[in-house]
């Protein structure tokens, strides 16, 4: 397919962003079966941006348009962490915001569009250009979704941590604290993340948010 073929006066390219934007999943799927193999989807699903720089995951996640998204996981080699132009976002930023924009009603819907996206391989450890990670963007009254990112979080910390045990008498045999330094090196790591974290101010009410964050800082201070 022809980067500037045209339909109704639009080229593919166009057509695409205008079906994220819009969650058309049936437009969505006639560009994509109209491509010759699945490098040529790749190039087009990863590669195709607007005039901002954003990413077609990132047009679909800042409205939440969840059947488009779940169609865009699906296609082959994915990617699924494209950084926007403008501010370094994920689509996973871009999720969170569209959320924070939303009404409390909608935050079931949101979160579920978040786990789907975590599931499907989205990082949550990634800081856009104001050094944020997604889980620091997210409205605290949004008690729900922050959960559900530090689960996937820990989730992810403790993949792989199981140990056999010749490993385990390997690391008795030597005499050394093995495992315990590995641990001490996970727990440093949280801490300093967790002082970033308190460093990082919430991009939504911020006068509260301020607030918030003078109380944290004077409670570390005693």
């Amino acid at each position: 397919m022809a980067d500037d073929q045209e339909h109704e006066g639009a080229s593919v390219k166009e057509q695409l962003i205008e079906a994220c934007r819009r969650n058309n999943v049936d437009l969505l799927n006639e560009i994509i079966s109209n491509c010759k193999n699945d490098d040529e989807i790749s190039d087009l699903l990863n590669n195709t941006t607007t005039v901002m720089g954003n990413h077609l995951y990132h047009e679909a996640a800042l409205q939440g348009n969840y059947e488009v998204i779940d169609t865009l996981l699906d296609a082959p080699n994915f990617e699924c962490d494209p950084l926007s132009r403008l501010e370094g976002d994920t689509p996973l930023h871009s999720a969170i915001r569209w959320i924070n924009s939303e009404p409390p009603a909608q935050r079931d819907f949101g979160n579920a569009l978040v786990a789907m996206m975590l599931e499907a391989g989205s990082s949550t450890r990634v800081r856009n250009k104001a050094r944020l990670t997604p889980y620091q963007l997210v409205d605290p009254s949004n008690a729900a979704l922050r959960d559900l990112i530090q689960k996937h979080e820990y989730a992810e910390l403790n993949a792989g941590d199981f140990v056999s045990a010749e490993d385990v008498a390997g690391v008795k045999g030597s005499g050394g604290n093995g495992g315990n330094n590995a641990f001490a090196d996970i727990q440093r790591e949280e801490e300093q993340e967790e002082e970033e974290d308190d460093d990082a101010e919430f991009s939504g009410s911020d006068e509260e948010e301020r607030a918030e964050w003078e109380r944290r800082r004077k409670m570390k201070g005693r």
